[in-house]
């Protein structure tokens, strides 16, 4: 099967309801009972790269509406990580479909101000990039604002945008992503509903969101140039998308709750032929998804579900289970659950064992004990464990006290690195790290005019470098090294032996820019390689979902095409995956089925396993929204689980990492 078939799932044009509502009898599918609590159409998929399809469908069927009648079709475009396979798509169906954009006239709705259109953080060449540069589109008729222009003349300039919009007869499809302010093009919290083309100042957590593009917040622009909300609004259709799981909080502001300028993208209920396009990973904050008992009757048979809404019921209450009274169940709308499967007291005890389940002090499996109840098989007793880290830290930033009980308790761990982390070397650390090892280079060999050469090199680059320049070589070089350095020393600490550290390298990751190449065969054949050498019994991955084109979810879909191509090898066939998340969030209480419990001395080794990996503490490149080091992240969040399961009745423990099985 190819890698782009795989990559790309199902090319459906059809939405689902999601496949966690997959419990609702089929009497009450119908669309008006699931989106109630919704103001605005809205369409879910199971997978991003699905959405993607259907966008560009709707996109190529409109070009192709307009041809037919020999008019033009004029778009509005945006830019960010979810527009990438809407753009990948409506390329594949020009070169393999024949779709022309002959008749295409386009409008970006943005641009960061100041900055060129040759730097490789703008939007004329993430255009470029993505779209125009691999299809038959008149250069004339793309229209992207201007980020050089005179401060001066940008309202002019704003005004002369719209009036062109206005001679092409008006935007007929207007596609939006949206940020995690709730912006729609640049038009941050605060925006009303009548503004129009403007220049306007970045919320700082849009300066965040962009920081590793440009190699720290220091260096994103603080004022862009978009046009308004009354501008998107005249659009003859809007499609709004949104892909990941850290989009989700504001998607439901938008969707659920009243238009306020507090979330621009709410002011889009207002349009009369407008809608919502979700991965199921950006829907999950949406009634329908998290509270679906919120809706009518359900279909309790489902064990998932009932924990789900019983967990729920304890956040809702403030209880542990087993203080859950039918007086709770039936005050937050949950009579209908004791109604089917039963008194409350049942439902408790039953939801109380599936969570105690999931505790275990042994990750890879207990030997020689019985296993019906336990998260891991016993046997075999000495496990072939391969752990795939996305970045040089992620391995024990995320899952440092399992690593450590994994290898204390005899298993074969192998650790593999899946990209260099290059990118998130500071430029300053370089410098430093350079000036200590060459000063020792010299203190021995005073004669070692290559390294001198060598380091002046990096150095005179650094020193010299322009925005829109990727690291030459010799630089990236020096950064693959310094991240391998700490990884050695971190996993050194925990008794790893050099032999079962692999750095994979994908070469997806080499483009030097936060936008990323596409998976390719390579990468996965890189992945494949190392499995069929190792033969695991289990592998650990990053489950993280956030961004569908970020590091860990492209690194993850590797993973899992890899494990798709290789499902007949007989191996396979004894091996579980365990999914841990990063350092921004956690699974879920009700979609835990691992939970690893650490103590305050094994918190402790993961604190000074994640220490050394310096180049990635404070001031590291990205650090996102979120000041804390990496070491305080995971231990408040280690320790907040350990709270959740204290708090849910079970028993205490310093911290815990949670884990959710993955089926092939």
């Amino acid at each position: 099967m190819q890698i782009m078939d795989l990559s790309l799932k199902l090319q459906s044009k059809n939405p689902i309801f999601d496949t966690s509502l997959s419990f609702l009898p089929t009497s009450l599918t119908h669309r008006d009972m699931l989106t109630k609590y919704e103001k605005i159409p809205t369409y879910i998929y199971s997978e991003s790269s699905e959405a993607a399809v259907a966008v560009a469908a709707e996109v190529a069927e409109l070009i192709l509406e307009k041809q037919k009648k020999g008019e033009k079709c004029v778009l509005g475009l945006a830019t960010g990580s979810t527009q990438i396979g809407i753009y990948a798509e409506l390329v594949r169906l020009h070169r393999e479909n024949g779709l022309s954009f002959k008749n295409v006239i386009t409008f970006n709705i943005d641009e960061y101000y100041p900055i060129s259109s040759h730097s490789f953080q703008s939007y004329h060449h993430y255009m470029r990039t993505h779209l125009f540069n691999h299809i038959d589109i008149n250069p004339k008729n793309i229209h992207i604002p201007d980020g050089t222009i005179v401060l001066e003349t940008v309202h002019d300039y704003c005004r002369e945008y719209e009036k062109k919009i206005e001679e092409a007869g008006g935007i007929d499809l207007m596609l939006l992503g949206i940020g995690r302010t709730g912006h729609i093009g640049f038009n941050e919290p605060g925006s009303g509903r009548n503004t129009h083309s403007r220049i306007i100042t970045l919320d700082t957590v849009t300066r965040q969101e962009d920081a590793n593009q440009f190699q720290g917040i220091i260096n994103v622009p603080r004022r862009a140039i978009t046009i308004g909300i009354d501008t998107i609004l005249n659009a003859r259709k809007i499609i709004l998308s949104a892909f990941g799981e850290y989009k989700a909080k504001v998607i439901q502001k938008a969707i659920e709750e009243d238009p306020d300028s507090l979330i621009p993208a709410s002011f889009i209920q207002l349009h009369p032929n407008a809608k919502f396009i979700l991965d199921s990973s950006a829907s999950a904050q949406l009634i329908r998804v998290r509270t679906p008992w919120l809706l009518d009757s359900l279909d309790w048979t489902d064990d998932r579900l009932v924990r789900k809404a019983v967990l729920w019921l304890c956040g809702q209450t403030k209880k542990p289970i087993l203080k859950l009274t039918g007086k709770d169940y039936n005050d937050y709308g949950l009579s209908d659950l004791l109604a089917i499967v039963g008194a409350q007291h049942k439902i408790n005890i039953k939801v109380f064992n599936d969570l105690q389940h999931t505790i275990t002090g042994w990750p890879g499996g207990k030997p020689g004990v019985e296993d019906t109840f336990r998260p891991e098989r016993a046997e075999p007793a000495r496990k072939r464990v391969v752990l795939f880290s996305p970045h040089p830290d992620d391995d024990v930033i995320s899952m440092g006290g399992t690593l450590l009980r994994l290898v204390e308790q005899g298993h074969d761990v192998h650790v593999a690195y899946q990209v260099s982390g290059n990118y998130a070397v500071s430029d300053e650390y370089v410098t430093r790290f350079l000036d200590f090892h060459y000063e020792y280079i010299d203190y021995y060999d005073e004669n070692n005019q290559k390294a001198v050469e060598q380091k002046q090199k990096v150095l005179s680059f650094i020193k010299n470098k322009k925005e829109n320049i990727v690291d030459i070589p010799e630089l990236k070089k020096v950064k693959s090294l310094i991240r391998r350095m700490e990884a050695r020393s971190a996993l050194r600490y925990f008794g790893i032996p050099e032999s079962n550290i692999h750095f994979l390298d994908l070469p997806f990751y080499e483009s030097g820019l936060k936008l990323k190449l596409p998976i390719s065969e390579p990468d996965v054949n890189i992945i494949m390689n190392l499995l069929n050498e190792v033969k695991p019994h289990q592998i650990f991955a990053a489950g993280d979902l956030a961004d569908p084109h970020g590091t860990h979810k492209v690194c993850l879909d590797a993973i899992f095409i890899a494990l798709e191509q290789l499902k007949q090898k007989t191996w396979m066939k004894n091996c579980w995956v365990w999914l841990y998340r990063g350092a921004w969030a956690e699974w879920e209480a009700d979609e835990i089925e691992m939970a690893v419990p650490i103590s305050p001395i094994e918190l402790t080794r993961k604190r000074e396993a994640i220490l050394r990996h310096q180049s990635q503490k404070e001031g590291a490149m990205f650090m996102g929204e979120d000041d804390r080091e990496f070491w305080e992240r995971a231990e408040q969040r280690n320790r907040a689980t350990a709270r959740l399961y204290d708090e849910l009745g079970m028993a205490e423990y310093e911290a815990m990492e949670a884990f959710v099985k993955y089926y092939p």
